[in-house]
């Protein structure tokens, strides 16, 4: 990693380092999908910022073992509101340093989830929802059409590089050897049913918003 983002090889590199963290340490909810998002896809040397997207689940109840976890006493512990219904009590138990809130003081799944897998120094992205990738493409591009705010966008030129606990190393294998023949963003959009001018507009607008980004970043919904 360089003050210019990721060298390609080392990008893919990290990518399967945060897999094989999804698929051995308990996470703070159920993750179901880990996708590769935008320039990381697209072949791009250096890759300057990485995009990933996760699928969790929303956590309907809690799975952690409750005699060796109260999430009241965890909740009480470290001021958080929500351990053991946002977020699960045995992870935030083991975890402290993760565990991050909102502006309301209730634990937050995808802050705790940037916290758990990235370092706040590295330039990516993540963004976390509970609909799979492809199905939130769709639902974010008709809300940034609704606002007229295309930095909401989730650019769909994604692979998906796990899923239920399986990996796909092809997905990897075409990373690395940049085999994946993707279209410009703008393209991508026009795919979606964008107008052409339409979907030149929201491509730089995302564009523009993703090179004022340092740092991790993080955003979430729920669909």
């Amino acid at each position: 990693m360089s003050e210019r983002g990721f060298a390609r090889r080392d990008a893919v590199d990290r990518l399967e380092r945060l897999v094989d963290t999804v698929e051995e340490e308990r996470m703070p909810v159920p993750v179901r999908e880990v996708w590769a998002v935008g320039d990381v896809a697209l072949g791009l040397d250096p890759v300057e910022r990485l995009d990933v997207y996760l699928t969790k689940d929303v956590l309907l109840r809690d799975d952690s073992d409750s005699s060796a976890t109260d999430a009241d006493a965890v909740a009480d512990e470290y001021d958080v509101a929500g351990i053991g219904q946002s977020v699960r009590a045995d992870w935030a138990a083991d975890h402290p340093d993760a565990i991050r809130a909102n502006a309301n003081g209730h634990a937050a799944p995808e802050k705790c989830l940037a916290a758990h897998l990235l370092a706040d120094d590295e330039p990516i992205h993540l963004e976390v929802c509970n609909a799979s990738f492809e199905d939130n493409v769709t639902q974010r591009l008709r809300g940034a059409k609704l606002r007229e705010d295309y930095t909401q966008l989730l650019d769909p030129r994604g692979v998906c590089l796990w899923a239920d606990g399986t990996r796909s190393d092809e997905a990897f294998r075409k990373l690395r050897e940049s085999e994946l023949a993707l279209p410009t963003l703008s393209s991508a959009l026009e795919m979606l049913g964008l107008e052409d001018e339409e979907a030149e507009t929201a491509a730089k607008e995302l564009h523009a918003w993703r090179e004022q980004q340092e740092g991790v970043t993080v955003r979430g919904d729920v669909v």
